[in-house]
């Protein structure tokens, strides 16, 4: 049989479309959908991906110049998928094949390497060294005493950092011959040696899940397993067992976190359980790390992928389980950028591709996954209790209106959260105080003028933070420093008053309270450099500090056994945006942390601080009763159309000129109106939430469609008609996961 005469190829840049080109003889043998190519477009040469192979093309097709690698870079799946992507969200195949094929994977990098540094001795010999050189060379004898312990080695920078001595001490044990020197590549998933752990008993309800999912592994069959399981249920537990399974019968996992700040953790559980090589991908990693992590997945000395949103496109080979947890996790969703995808989504797809199945886990699950469960297109197991007699938290609503009184003004803690503080402290135990507002304050405001300060280049007021002494914008950067001191529109200089409570004040007002605890801040201001977020893990999780203050990055999942108490400081902060998911986004957020007590063998307890106390969402939150928040909320989503009932299409437009921009919007919803069937809902061009960002004024229109494919294919249909103006950007979020922002 003779291979395919030609080739489709998607271009890097200019062109989003798949182009043909006819493959010259000498490589119709090695080339293959995924290999990296030089192909001729007039009379230039661009670089490009084979996206599949056929035997019939239009005439006078140029051929193929070269071949730029000799292996393909992606596996067949992800093709399809990619394709289905492009489809499904209305993107361009050029901005799908970039998620599916990074910039990493295009450009030349050169490998890291790094001085490993080992012993050239035996314990015995260097154990009488060290006792030798103890008095005379200490720096030398802490290096040997690392030894001891890791006979295999280590790299220099873990050995500088472990033992907190210079390089020259590493010289000179070099130069006496005790340690030898080498340069070896650097994995970026490089950890020390784990203790070994064996799996746990299974709870009646593990099992029952466990079982669910070894049956479609068995079976090589596509299923969508949804596993609901209150917070501290031992669904991890779950998932390692499935990927147990997985490898047994030769296969590879692939496991999905939503955020960077889960797989420290993720992946200490996985290294101390499986002895195989575990992937790790996420965007902190540099692009040599991750073009080496990549090559170790293509070649199969990869079985178990882990990483957010990205990992999607891992090309591993056998692919045969994927693991969503935290399904209902908004991280997973592609917000800002075409094509704006969500990780689940697509990930179930991609399962139904190699026909395997894919376990979607959480707390707290997506309304419409929850929904698709109770429909029979989801297979639902559910565990209802924690394991090994631990127990849900203890939970108390407190009134601050009252507390408020109390205080005669604003407090950030009531009486009940200090006294469970101090309780907590004397017994040395850990707690995690949550509030979703980084910075000190919130606002500055003239008190007789109103005049708000905002940033000049974004519809959004400044915050201040303390540190910095500055007024910054968390949306473009913009920063004031220091603070004014007169206000700007009626020039008084002592009416100026700062407004809000963030992170950083919290922990200011916690120290004057309590000045000997000890405490550590979680936020995007504080894990900003690489490696930062592990170090606050490990230094909060090895007892360092009594108090982890922290925004929504705290309830992602963490489990820290020795936290038995969480306050939540304004239980109400997320209820009062106009967006059809602030209900559900507010009772996943307030669970989710509440779930963060008593996870190990001590009884955990969770104080919520509000003003609206009698708010049924708070009171579900608290008792985590997700059923009585399902039942009311579908009713409500039923009611008024909206997901799972209907679909959804947010467009949005961008533009430096607000008339310009808002008129574009109005006129492309007019011919909508026109061309789209009565079971459509166009809604009024509206601003965005944040109405302009980075100098860009944003508009939107959100459609309500039955027929979502039709509406995109019109959509289309009138853009290629009358384009939009090049200053003014469209972006098609099939989907959305707010209708505010």
């Amino acid at each position: 049989m003779h291979p395919p005469r030609f080739a489709s190829v998607i271009l890097d840049e200019g062109v989003n479309r798949l182009l043909d080109y006819e493959i010259p003889e000498p490589l119709s043998k090695l080339a293959a959908p995924g290999m990296r190519v030089l192909v001729p477009l007039r009379s230039q040469l661009k670089k490009g991906t084979i996206f599949s192979l056929k035997n019939e093309a239009c005439k006078n097709v140029r051929p193929l110049e070269k071949l730029l690698v000799d292996q393909p870079l992606f596996t067949p799946d992800l093709s399809h998928l990619a394709l289905w992507m492009a489809a499904y969200y209305a993107a361009p195949l050029s901005k799908v094949m970039s998620l599916v094929l990074p910039s990493f994977l295009r450009k030349e990098t050169r490998e890291k390497e790094e001085l490993f540094i080992k012993p050239l001795r035996s314990k015995k010999e260097l154990a009488a060294l060290c006792r030798e050189m103890r008095e005379k060379h200490p720096s030398q004898a802490a290096l040997l005493e690392l030894f001891l312990k890791e006979p295999k080695g280590c790299f220099l920078s873990d050995l500088l950092k472990r033992t907190k001595v210079s390089k020259s001490p590493v010289e000179r044990l070099i130069e006496k011959k005790v340690l030898s020197s080498s340069l070896l590549p650097r994995s970026p998933s490089f950890v020390s040696d784990f203790f070994q752990t064996k799996p746990k008993v299974l709870t009646n309800e593990q099992r029952v899940a466990l079982s669910a999912v070894t049956e479609s592994l068995v079976a090589q069959e596509f299923a969508v397993h949804l596993l609901y399981g209150i917070t501290g249920s031992g669904k991890t537990e779950v998932y390692l067992q499935a990927i147990e399974e997985a490898l047994s019968l030769g296969k590879t996992a692939l496991f999905l976190v939503p955020e960077i700040s889960l797989t420290e953790q993720t992946t200490e559980r996985l290294r101390s359980r499986f002895t195989e090589k575990i992937a790790i991908m996420h965007h902190r990693l540099s692009d040599g790390e991750r073009k080496e992590t990549w090559k170790k997945m293509q070649n199969g000395s990869v079985k178990i992928a882990l990483g957010a949103r990205s990992a999607l496109f891992s090309p591993l080979p056998r692919l045969g389980l994927i693991i969503v947890d935290e399904e209902h996790d908004a991280s997973y969703k592609q917000k800002e950028l075409a094509p704006t995808y969500h990780a689940r989504d697509a990930a179930i797809m991609r399962a139904k591709l190699l026909s395997i199945p894919i376990l979607l886990g959480s707390a707290t699950p997506a309304l419409e996954s929850y929904y698709n469960a109770t429909q029979g297109k989801y297979r639902l197991s559910m565990l209802t209790q924690r394991p090994e007699k631990a127990t849900l938290p203890q939970i108390q609503i407190i009134d601050m209106k009252k507390e408020f009184e109390k205080a005669k003004g604003f407090t950030l803690f009531s009486e009940a959260l200090l006294g469970a503080l101090k309780k907590r402290f004397e017994v040395g135990e850990q707690a995690l105080l949550f509030l979703n507002r980084r910075g000190y304050h919130t606002s500055q405001i003239c008190l007789k003028c109103s005049y708000l300060f905002k940033c000049p280049h974004c519809d959004l007021s400044l915050t201040f933070h303390r540190k910095q002494n500055a007024l910054t914008c968390h949306l473009c950067g913009y920063s004031l420093f220091p603070p004014p001191a007169t206000c700007p529109q009626c020039r008084e200089d002592s009416t100026l008053k700062f407004k809000g409570a963030g992170t950083e004040q919290v922990e200011r007002a916690l120290h004057a309270l309590l000045p000997t605890v000890r405490t550590l801040r979680m936020d995007a201001d504080t894990t900003r450099l690489k490696g930062s977020l592990e170090t606050l893990f490990k230094q909060f999780r090895s007892g360092k500090a009594d108090v982890l203050i922290g925004t929504q990055m705290i309830a992602k999942g963490l489990h820290f056994p020795s936290v038995t108490l969480v306050g939540i400081l304004q239980g109400d902060g997320g209820l009062h945006l106009p967006d059809f998911r602030a209900s559900e986004m507010s009772f996943q957020l307030l669970s989710q942390v509440a779930g963060r007590s008593g996870r190990g063998v001590l009884p955990g307890e969770v104080l919520i601080q509000t003003t609206l106390t009698d708010h049924p969402l708070l009171k579900q939150a608290a008792l985590q009763d997700y059923t009585a928040f399902y039942t009311q909320e579908i009713e409500s989503r039923k009611t008024f159309a909206y997901p799972p009932f209907t679909r959804l299409i947010k467009l949005v437009f961008t533009g430096k000129e607000k008339k310009q921009t808002e008129g574009c919007a109005v006129s492309l919803r007019q011919e909508l109106v026109h061309k789209l069937s009565s079971d459509h809902e166009l809604f009024p061009v509206t601003p965005c939430g944040h109405a302009k960002i980075k100098e860009n004024y944003r508009f939107q229109v959100l459609i309500k469609a039955r027929d979502v494919r039709g509406a995109l294919f019109l959509l289309n249909q009138l853009l290629n008609n009358r384009p939009l103006p090049k200053s003014v950007h469209l972006l098609i979020d099939v989907d959305p996961l707010s209708t505010y922002f």
